[in-house]
């Protein structure tokens, strides 16, 4: 159960507002628009749900859950394990460039905040977000769940925001498919909490190549 000082913190942690830049990127989804593999607002949902599935569910979300309990452990080995294996896992230089940087903005948060900063955890936290948010959530004592899911719905909320951009598709749309494709994430959570250490990673082939491709777009809206 989240109290409310709890629920306000979590709440800033998913929010837009938090300054790592998260409205900059489109993570593949600009070069799959101009491809043509997203056509509209289905084709959008399709290419969604299976990252969802797939980078949250099989990585994104069981990284968090091992980056969160060595915070909770003062494990600062693992931490740094877990933190080099999603960056590796990111499958192209874009996509560990926007890792590092979001990495980065968050640890320029925590100076300012005065938190994070021994030596043993400074170099992991600066290479990934989900280590900044694990950290600040064992540091506020928000829950795994609640964080995951809060962190679930932010990475929603950037991707929506940017098909609004470029399939396009309206404000309607929009909140329908938030409303639709969140409500699978708490399925999805339950799977990627349950799963041992030798079943986790993503592999979705047309992103790596969209990301790639991205790199060169000759006009493009977003960094990644």
């Amino acid at each position: 159960m989240l109290d409310d000082l709890r629920l306000l913190r979590l709440l800033q942690l998913a929010s837009p507002g938090l300054p790592v830049g998260g409205f900059t990127y489109s993570q593949g989804l600009e070069f799959a628009v101009e491809a043509g593999w997203v056509r509209d607002a289905e084709g959008f949902r399709a290419w969604q749900r299976e990252q969802l599935e797939d980078t949250l569910g099989h990585l994104d979300w069981p990284v968090l859950a091992r980056l969160y309990h060595a915070c909770r452990d003062d494990d600062a080995p693992a931490f740094a394990h877990w933190s080099r294996f999603l960056l590796a896992n990111r499958e192209t230089a874009e996509l560990r460039l926007e890792e590092r940087q979001r990495g980065q903005a968050l640890m320029r948060l925590l100076d300012g905040w005065q938190l994070g900063q021994a030596p043993a955890w400074r170099a992991s936290l600066e290479l990934s977000q989900l280590g900044g948010m694990a950290w600040l959530a064992a540091h506020w004592h928000i829950p795994l769940r609640a964080l995951a899911l809060g962190h679930g719905y932010s990475w929603l909320e950037g991707a929506v925001m940017a098909g609004v951009k470029l399939v396009p598709f309206g404000q309607q749309m929009a909140q329908s498919l938030l409303r639709d494709l969140s409500a699978e994430l708490p399925e999805v959570l339950e799977q990627a909490l349950v799963l041992g250490d030798d079943q986790l990673g993503g592999g979705l082939p047309l992103l790596a190549i969209a990301s790639a491709r991205h790199e060169t777009q000759y006009t493009r809206l977003f960094r990644s």
